[in-house]
């Protein structure tokens, strides 16, 4: 062989070497990060309708950032499954009213949880019309995509004070999320003000029920209601510190747990659609006047 085709054959060798070393370190660069693991991924679905008035919004914002202060959640955080947990916080309202306030975080200090609260009381509160149960329920879901977190559980924690009243049924919704291994928590807000200046039409008796029957679910599901605003911020750290800490509450003063909630739905108590039918006389009401 002659010392030119040995040239071009240690050419193409090295060029072939050149070439596998250039796509391996392409393909490592370019792979993507593995997601982070975590105790819990949490979905904080706070009320923000207009049924809420803005010193309402003000006390809910400010309960959960007392809770994420507070020894007992930061606790619940530290010691639970992987010492750290993931949390995004929305505000929601009717069908196509539904705002990420705070995008996935990682709190896996008590220097991280102080900064969360500190971005829950930033900027003004949102404030829109309808109640959309179902909505929130279908949009947290979609949150938990390719969030860069690996939960040993997902769960939804939805407050709010009236029943749905727009978009799809809630039991579906509800139903869809549990069949993907998602858990639905609630925080129905009880606090009927006769001097709220939009509420009244739409509230309804026994909400906690309505959210047993209707709107919570999954393994360990629990609902805590809040019948005074100055209950709020206690409620919400109780709440927290169950979820965070991946406890299952049994049954117990102002707490409802999960298999009670099976019970309820066999004996079918509660009417999932009483939104939708009270909006729809209202409509008929308002066009007789």
């Amino acid at each position: 062989m002659s010392t030119c085709q040995n040239a071009s054959l240690f050419t193409l060798r090295v060029t072939a070497l050149w070439a596998i070393g250039v796509t391996a370190a392409f393909s490592q660069t370019s792979a993507p990060a593995p997601d982070i693991g975590v105790g819990v991924e949490l979905v904080l679905a706070v009320d923000a309708s207009r049924s809420i008035d803005y010193r309402e919004q003000m006390i809910q914002r400010r309960g959960y950032a007392e809770a994420f202060r507070s020894g007992a959640v930061q606790n619940a955080i530290l010691n639970g499954g992987w010492g750290r947990v993931a949390i995004t916080y929305v505000e929601w309202a009717g069908v196509w009213s539904q705002s990420v306030m705070i995008p996935w975080t990682l709190i896996d200090s008590r220097a991280a949880a102080e900064a969360f609260a500190a971005e829950i009381e930033a900027g003004p509160p949102n404030g829109a019309s309808r109640t959309s149960i179902s909505a929130a329920i279908d949009f947290s879901v979609g949150l938990f995509e390719k969030n860069g977190f690996s939960g040993l559980r997902r769960v939804i924690d939805i407050s709010g004070d009236g029943p749905n009243n727009q978009g799809r049924d809630v039991a579906e919704a509800r139903d869809a999320a549990i069949a993907r291994g998602i858990t639905i928590n609630g925080l129905p807000l009880m606090t009927n003000d006769p001097d709220m200046a939009f509420g009244g039409w739409g509230d309804i008796a026994d909400l906690d029920k309505y959210y047993a029957d209707c709107v919570i679910g999954g393994p360990g599901s629990f609902l805590i209601p809040v019948t005074d605003w100055e209950q709020f911020a206690g409620a919400v750290q109780r709440k927290l510190v169950l979820e965070l800490a991946g406890d299952t509450p049994g049954p117990g003063p102002g707490m409802t747990a999960g298999p009670e909630r099976l019970i309820r739905i066999q004996n079918a108590a509660s009417d999932c659609r009483v939104g939708e039918r009270m909006w729809e006389d209202r409509q008929r009401r308002w066009g007789n006047e």
